[in-house]
């Protein structure tokens, strides 16, 4: 294994140096497994969005077609996305992409030198991997939307339509002297700070009064023309950081309505 560093995940490190295992194969994969959990920890990904489902997606692949990824081709994983499309109606292509790109960073790893998993490869087997995944078998992304045709934005008049339900939900009741008004005018707000700001779910969960600040654009608004959330989306290879929005509200006349700048 000499030339391989020492790097997180390094076959060296994941595996003992002259030792014959009685079961070779599945010793050497699981090796990798663990080799690529420590790379991906290296980098602070998080385990439960990240690593863990991309783990379980190479098992699956490992499953469907029955062999090592030593053993693999381009053909092997163009009949497991077949698969998966059959299987599943509601297979969308950002779900196709996401498992090609996922298998794809699994084959980066174990196919590149410094980590040593193909003079391995090589030494026990007498195959080595290769990359499987290539420009004419995975999904090029062209197209900036790849939703559903059918879930439209919705209009201003529909969205103002939304927000007077929930202003109406709270008044409602109110009136009827039960216990959630206070729950329900929490949702009305929340609700309209995601239209308002733009935030995503993350943000918006973690969002707190300390994150509204001043924005020079906007300064009729006093402290609230910004919304800075210390949760944004974080960069590649970076943890989550704050992720301040340059969106002000402008209000249009009435309490619930809005647009953004």
């Amino acid at each position: 294994m000499a030339g391989a560093a020492d790097l997180a995940g390094a076959a060296h490190l994941m595996l003992v140096d002259g030792v014959s295992y009685l079961d070779p194969e599945p010793a050497v994969f699981e090796a990798m497994l663990e080799g690529w959990t420590k790379q991906q920890r290296s980098r602070f990904l998080n385990w439960d969005s990240t690593i863990k489902p991309r783990l379980s997606l190479v098992r699956r692949f490992a499953e469907f077609t029955n062999q090592y990824p030593w053993q693999c081709q381009p053909a092997e994983v163009e009949a497991f996305i077949d698969h998966l499309r059959a299987k599943t109606p509601t297979f969308t292509v950002s779900s196709g992409r996401g498992c090609q790109n996922h298998l794809r960073l699994f084959c980066e790893y174990i196919t590149d030198a410094r980590y040593g998993w193909v003079n391995v490869c090589q030494e026990r087997f007498g195959q080595v991997p290769v990359q499987i995944l290539h420009e004419w078998n995975t999904v090029t992304h062209v197209s900036e939307y790849e939703g559903d045709p059918s879930r439209r934005p919705l209009p201003y008049d529909e969205i103002q339509a939304l927000f007077d339900a929930a202003d109406g939900r709270v008044e409602e009741i109110r009136k009827r002297g039960r216990k959630g008004a206070l729950a329900a005018m929490r949702d009305s707000a929340l609700l309209k700070s995601y239209y308002a700001y733009g935030m995503r779910r993350r943000e918006s969960v973690h969002l707190d009064v300390a994150d509204l600040r001043r924005n020079p654009k906007a300064p009729q608004y006093g402290r609230h023309g910004r919304c800075s959330s210390g949760t944004g989306s974080p960069r590649r290879a970076a943890r989550p950081s704050a992720a301040p929005s340059s969106r002000s509200r402008r209000w249009t006349g009435s309490s619930t309505s809005w647009t953004t700048t």
